[in-house]
């Protein structure tokens, strides 16, 4: 739980007082509206609506479960198209009027665990500033465009940050606030910040360089895409979000720094928190519960009016639920979010009831049963009405039947006192995971199959302005420095600049130090570094970073001081090609203590720069050589996949020796990854393998695999001019001769045209893998 250091504020003028921020481009710029709470103040909108022409002003076959975004008389909207190994995820923007299309950008799927076609959970976001539009893939994708289609910055999470991947696809929605975008998810990254974690990264919205980091949680056990909800405590700008440890944080979404949280659940918390009278954040679940084995609550916890000093610099206050909770009751929803109208919280539960709560006291004044259960679409209320889709449509799925409905519902609700009456009821052409949009007298829904607009054509009359100015506090005295970007990636002969800022205790921005002769740079070790080393870079008398040409792979921290102010930046150092790695600089001086699984086995920590190998890999000797072996302590580590360069890399082969424990019957999996794509050799199926998502890309040819063998294995990726790629790769035992023809070659239509080269392994039943030789040279 810790951060990195303090950074920058968003917007440059802040330091000059009380101003104004307004915006320029009006709309349904966030997928959960305006209010942040899936409100609307529009008037005069539709609500009997029907397929026919008329009512239904457009259909479009893009399938997803994301929910439109309104700019400026444009919808945006993430979809997914094709089947199998051409499957790819959409961002694609249409005339909100007519719809027809504008522009799109396709995404590749790659090394995920994506299941079934979970793929476009996530929402587009518009910059209420410049119209710009921002996603974030399934895949880990994060890209920002023009209004007109063009990318101004795209990267991947997986590759720079160690973002993960899950069977359920669920990805956090980027949300805007000043300069920042900030968007969070499961990160192993490298050094500190290895473990896997929740972590909220923030990036200058208009060249995607990183502005802070933050870890508030605590250790994950389930992935969480929960939408951040932007709110003022204290004086400080913050945000609330749900996490993948069960918590509710907040978090000065200025500077990342920690405030508070607490903990509400075993799992994950997916959905969006809402805060109502400034005093209380309400948030729904789905997991088990702390104090009983119960499934879902929903809950409000008291926002504290001030905090106590944390446990230690860069942590959060910690509160138990017995400290703040407020009320509590029995309704259960995993990733559908409530909204709030006045005092009143409209959810659909999990069971498929539609609810109305008090949001005082959390009494549920009356429920009304509208499907069999309900997931990822959130309601959304306006003009007096609800509009509600939902997974299946009652009418067309019976209870108990499989997963894969064709038809979703779609309502709209009168609420009352007492109940709700029903206007509208539709039974739609594919599954219902997105929510609707409301805006300029139409209703805007995706299903699987298709993307809908109800409602009338034209300008309405009752359109309100959804885009308020954001007045900023004054800066106070400086307090704290911060470094953007407060993490870099050299390669040898490369330098990097710093903006050098000054902060309040707030995380407004005082000053900015233009004078880089006053930073006073250190190389600078953390107390709690387990591995104690430098990055093999200098800073010049510029205040630039600079790797020297002969700059080794590593990394480690720096840290800057003006006056009594001081702040931190990590960087990494790797290779250029060819790169060569064969552990044997290593030393075997770690011990495993008693309690660990191997318990006395000596071993040394893993490359510090390399991208989710900590816990995960360890450098033991074996066969009077080191070589890099698979942990197997923790069963959650059983799979892995460790990133050795960035994601712009392409034309290259990578090679490495490998070798599986294990005997006859039982054997583990060991490969390499090239440009997206895993080349695996797996033990127990005797066979060569290549894959990117098991789903989509799976090819394999017969191998014979022995255990306790070395084996050469070697492979690339070679990408036509239309776009079409080859993945080729051998295998072959380590002390005969390089066979001249490629044991497995895999065609891919829409190849991956760039990506980290990596590691693989997978150790079940304790059984260990090794990779020794690896060597990455440019084709």
């Amino acid at each position: 739980m810790k951060r990195m250091l303090p950074v920058f504020l968003a917007a440059g003028a802040l330091s000059a007082g009380l101003i104004s921020s307004s915006a320029a481009v009006d709309g349904w710029l966030h997928f959960r509206g305006p209010q942040q709470n899936g409100t609307s103040l529009e008037t005069g909108l539709p609500t009997r609506l029907s397929l026919e022409p008329g009512s239904l002003l457009w259909k479009i076959g893009l399938g997803g479960q994301s929910t439109a975004v309104i700019a400026d008389g444009r919808a945006y909207i993430l979809g997914f198209q094709g089947d199998g190994p051409d499957l790819q995820e959409v961002i694609a923007c249409f005339d909100a009027e007519s719809g027809r299309k504008i522009w799109e950008h396709r995404f590749n799927d790659f090394l995920s665990d994506i299941i079934y076609t979970r793929y476009s959970t996530s929402n587009p976001t518009v910059d209420p500033e410049t119209g710009n539009v921002y996603m974030q893939g399934t895949q880990g994708i994060l890209a920002c465009f023009s209004r007109d289609g063009k990318i101004l910055w795209k990267f991947s999470m997986m590759e720079r940050y160690g973002r993960m991947t899950f069977p359920n696809g669920r990805t956090t929605t980027p949300v805007i606030d000043g300069d920042l975008v900030i968007t969070h998810g499961i990160t192993a990254n490298w050094g500190a910040n290895g473990p896997a974690a929740d972590r909220f990264y923030a990036f200058d919205k208009k060249t995607g360089e990183l502005v802070w980091f933050s870890t508030p949680g605590g250790r994950p056990k389930d992935s969480s895409y929960s939408p951040p909800t932007l709110d003022w405590w204290n004086g400080k700008r913050v945000l609330y979000s749900g996490t993948g440890d069960g918590s509710i944080v907040c978090v000065n979404a200025r500077d990342g720094t920690p405030l508070w949280r607490v903990q509400i659940t075993q799992g994950g918390v997916n959905t969006q928190p809402i805060i109502h009278n400034g005093d209380k954040v309400i948030a729904i679940h789905g997991s088990e519960n702390l104090d009983t084995s119960e499934i879902g609550r929903m809950v409000a916890v008291r926002i504290p009016k001030s905090l106590p000093a944390p446990s230690a610099p860069g942590e959060p206050v910690v509160f138990d639920m017995k400290e703040v909770e407020v009320w509590r009751n029995e309704l259960s929803a995993f990733t559908s979010s409530p909204i709030l109208v006045g005092d009143t919280l409209y959810t659909v539960a999990e069971t498929g009831d539609l609810c109305a709560i008090d949001a005082n006291s959390g009494v549920v004044a009356w429920k009304k049963k509208i499907g069999i259960e309900q997931r990822n679409a959130s309601l959304v209320h306006a003009d007096g009405h609800l509009y509600v889709p939902m997974l299946d449509d009652p009418g067309s799925k019976q209870e108990g039947e499989a997963e894969a409905g064709t038809k979703g519902a779609f309502y709209v609700f009168k609420p009352g006192a007492t109940g709700a009456e029903a206007i509208t009821h539709l039974a739609l052409d594919g599954r219902c995971f997105g929510s609707p949009t409301v805006y300029n007298g139409k209703i805007y829904v995706q299903t699987t199959r298709n993307f809908y607009c109800f409602g009338k054509a034209g300008n309405n009359p009752g359109l309100a302005q959804t885009s308020k100015p954001v007045t900023w506090p004054k800066a106070g005295p400086a307090t704290q420095l911060q470094i953007v970007p407060p993490e870099v990636l050299l390669r040898p002969g490369q330098s990097q600049s710093f903006t050098v800022r000054k902060l309040d205790a707030n995380g407004y921005l005082v000053e900015q130090d233009k004078d880089p002769a006053r930073v006073q740079w250190a190389g600078y070790i953390p107390p709690t570094a387990r591995v104690r080393a430098s990055m093999d870079a200098e800073f010049n008398n510029g205040g630039v970073l600079v790797a020297a040409h002969d700059a080794e792979p590593s990394a480690g921290a720096f840290k800057a001081t003006v006056g009594n102010l001081s702040g931190v930046i990590r960087g990494r150092v790797l290779p250029a090609l060819p790169y060569e790695e064969n552990f044997e600089g290593a030393k075997i001086d770690e011990v495993h203590p008693a309690d660990h699984l191997n318990a006395g086995l000596k071993f040394a920590y893993p490359p510090l720069p390399w991208i989710g190998a900590r816990f995960k890999f360890e450098i033991h000797e074996i066969d009077g050589t080191k070589a890099l072996a698979k942990t197997i302590d923790n069963k959650l580590f059983q799979r892995a996949t460790v990133f050795l360069g960035d994601d712009t890399q392409s034309n290259y082969t990578i090679a490495a020796d490998v070798m599986t424990d294990g005997n006859r019957r039982k054997m583990s999996e060991v490969g390499l990854v090239n440009q997206r794509y895993v080349i695996v050799l797996k033990g127990n199926a005797q066979q060569l393998e290549v894959n990117s998502n098991l789903e989509r890309i799976r090819v394999s040819v017969p191998f014979t695999v022995q255990p306790k063998k070395w084996y050469r294995l070697k492979t690339r990726v070679d990408v036509a001019p239309d776009g079409s790629g080859v993945v080729r790769a051998k295998a072959w035992l380590r002390e005969e001769a390089e066979p001249a023809a490629w044991t497995i070659e895999v065609p891919h239509k829409v190849a991956h045209a760039e990506g980290s080269p990596g590691l693989f392994g997978f150790s079940p039943q304790e059984m260990r893998v090794y990779l020794d030789n690896i060597s990455v040279t440019p084709n």
